[in-house]
């Protein structure tokens, strides 16, 4: 039953774990900065620039992930030429679900803050982006991260999608080896108990320092 467990297998594993951070930390950072930028342009309540925000957020809550995969991997190459790996497939599709998720997290941040707040930095003679960079953006961080760390594991997790468009990564690697050593009948519980471990270790920290930050600013 060990003998899955060497050197290679490990190996294969590492090389399919890197793929899967590639894809998330590269879509986290996008999310992160797009994110910011969209739920700001959102809360200044512009009519046409809000409906924009609300049309894509709409558009990436009600379509699977799955599907949007499908149409950047084989619609665009397709419609615009562009010649896409999966891995830079992956990366549009959750950076773009991320982007607006993103968005709302910090729309909701920006508008629970109390209106006085607003009306006390007005009264010191600050403009709008200075009121927001100075006063409301740092309190609305605190709101902010908890609910962002959430999402974060979520892209984390979500990136398991990519294998259903070539990406090798860590679950491609993971059914690569149980087919490989496919007469052993714990090929499948040992490999997937690994990853589930793998994943695990990756968002579980995350998540006790979100409840942590969340208990501390509430």
């Amino acid at each position: 039953m060990l003998e899955l467990l060497n050197t290679d297998t490990l190996l294969r594993l590492w090389q399919g774990l890197f793929v899967t951070l590639e894809i998330s930390f590269i879509s986290i950072i996008i999310t992160s900065i797009g994110g910011l930028f969209l739920g700001i342009l959102m809360s200044f309540k512009n009519t046409y620039i809000y409906a924009f925000c609300r049309l894509g957020l709409e558009f990436v809550r009600v379509m699977p992930l799955l599907v949007w995969l499908f149409v950047v991997y084989f619609g665009f190459p397709r419609w615009f030429g562009w010649d896409l790996s999966s891995i830079s497939a992956a990366i549009i599709v959750f950076s773009i679900w991320g982007c607006f998720e993103m968005m709302d997290l910090v729309r909701v941040s920006l508008q629970s803050i109390p209106k006085h707040q607003y009306e006390s930095a007005s009264s010191l003679g600050l403009n709008t982006v200075q009121s927001f960079v100075y006063i409301i953006i740092p309190q609305a961080m605190r709101r902010l991260t908890p609910m962002s760390m959430n999402l974060l594991t979520r892209m984390i997790k979500s990136t398991t999608f990519a294998y259903l468009i070539g990406a090798v990564e860590l679950v491609k690697i993971g059914q690569q080896i149980i087919e490989f050593h496919n007469k052993n009948d714990f090929a499948p519980f040992i490999i997937y108990g690994l990853i589930f471990f793998i994943f695990f270790i990756l968002c579980y920290p995350i998540t006790l320092y979100s409840r942590k930050l969340e208990k501390k600013w509430s």
